[in-house]
């Protein structure tokens, strides 16, 4: 695993992770410290902005929005900042969740391992946003076509997917799967900086759900 932690021990083993509880316990523990470990000039976590600008790009700021892997809702926070009103969120980590809550930018929150269906109905959410959630470790390409469930013809996924991964952990595959079966168009999947402070990049894929 070549990716550039910068030393930070938190994610050394975030990018080690074997199984959902070892996760849970991991974020729980890093709740408190995750902002400022993260978004600080070491690290430059760049992602939650520029995801909240390509959703605000594609799908306007009156679209209701499910932030699947919310964490301590960075990327929520953005949303907000650009004039989103109405943002679901979802984590592992019920210490995260609590981090989330205090920002005041979500309608709703809630538990989820993205490794499992989601709870949400289909064509539930104009978008669905996951920043920072398929890295090492974490979860699966498969999501990918949860993400499209839940989401109603002509809305949106737009997902950070580290670049180092893109390729070899299936996510281009799945993306080339799900267009071919027309579940979904990829508009794009751009280079675009992830953790700027170590040029550690990551492809910033939307779907439009067909």
């Amino acid at each position: 695993m070549a990716t550039s932690t910068g030393g930070n021990p938190f994610l050394d083993r975030a990018y080690a992770l074997t199984g959902t509880e070892e996760a849970r316990e991991l974020y729980d523990e890093w709740a408190a410290t995750f902002d400022a470990d993260i978004t600080g000039e070491t690290q430059g976590y760049v992602a939650p902005g520029n995801a909240a600008d390509t959703v605000v790009r594609v799908a306007g700021t009156g679209a209701t929005i499910l932030d699947a892997g919310c964490g301590t809702g960075l990327a929520g926070v953005e949303l907000a900042r650009r004039g989103a009103t109405t943002i679901d969120g979802v984590d592992l980590s019920p210490g995260m969740l609590e981090r989330a809550r205090a920002t005041g930018a979500y309608r709703d929150l809630g538990t989820a391992d993205l490794t499992r269906p989601l709870a949400a109905a289909d064509g539930a959410y104009d978008v669905v946003v996951c920043v920072g959630t398929l890295t090492h470790g974490h979860v699966g390409s498969s999501v990918l076509a949860e993400f499209v469930r839940v989401v109603r013809s002509g809305g949106y996924v737009v997902a950070t997917v580290l670049d180092d991964i893109w390729e070899t952990d299936g996510f281009r595959a799945e993306v080339d799967r799900l267009a071919a079966g027309e579940l979904v168009e990829m508009v794009s999947a751009e280079l675009e900086p992830y953790r700027s402070g170590q040029s550690v990049d990551c492809r910033m894929l939307v779907l439009r759900v067909r």
